[in-house]
């Protein structure tokens, strides 16, 4: 089945989830905070509840894994790209950069599922394995891919990977870009070039009603929020 064809099939899906949306005010914050939090998944989530996340876990933006490398689609993601746009969330689509996979063949099978019609944020990168590359191999080969990114859909990806991971290989270097760090502590990461970063992911064990087992969580950090990530259309 195509990916219209689902849309179609749950298109009676979408009418009753705008009256349930009606009768849900949307929180921004987990427990005592007031910071704009989300969540990206995998297939490895399994099968989601899509409405019981939207009216019950206060989530206001996802982020999809779309693809990995030059020929790798996550199993799940024509599924959930459509149900959580049934159920009313801010959907975005990211991609698992492999540094010794050709770009151009990155960008064809990135492009194949990031469709723009179907995104609410910008395009993420997600950056987390040099490949057995040095540091200067490894920002030649983001970089040209990130060049590409851009051009294809006319805006910079956002960014994500590890705190570590982005003051060994990344500081200082991706100034331009906006930025999830990853870092699983109380308190929020610190960079070594201080670079000022848009979302916090702040845990791996995330718990959500209506999604099993652990999910990553994030949140907006500052005064930092939705609109800055927002597709340009």
């Amino acid at each position: 089945m195509n990916r219209q064809a689902l849309y179609i099939l749950t298109a009676l899906l979408l009418l009753t989830a705008t009256a349930a949306r009606s009768q849900h005010r949307l929180s921004q914050c987990e427990d005592t905070c007031s910071h704009v939090h989300g969540i990206d998944l995998s297939h490895y989530q399994g099968q989601v509840s899509w409405e019981t996340v939207s009216n019950e876990s206060g989530i206001a933006y996802v982020y999809l894994k779309a693809t990995e490398g030059g020929d790798r689609i996550d199993a799940r993601f024509e599924q959930n790209i459509v149900m959580a746009h049934v159920y009313g969330l801010k959907v975005g689509s990211y991609h698992f950069y492999r540094p010794r996979t050709p770009q151009q063949e990155q960008l064809r099978n990135f492009m194949s599922q990031c469709i723009p019609e179907e995104q609410d944020l910008i395009p993420m990168i997600d950056i987390e394995t040099t490949g057995g590359l040095t540091t200067d191999a490894l920002c030649d080969s983001l970089f040209y891919f990130l060049d590409l990114v851009e051009e294809a859909y006319g805006q910079k990806p956002l960014l994500y990977t590890g705190r570590n991971f982005y003051n060994k290989h990344l500081a200082g270097k991706v100034m331009d870009y906006k930025l999830m760090i990853a870092m699983y502590t109380d308190e929020a990461p610190v960079l070594c070039d201080d670079q000022d970063y848009t979302l916090w992911q702040y845990s791996a064990k995330g718990r959500v009603t209506g999604i099993s087992g652990f999910v990553d969580k994030s949140r907006f950090m500052g005064r930092h929020n939705l609109r800055e990530i927002r597709f340009r259309h």
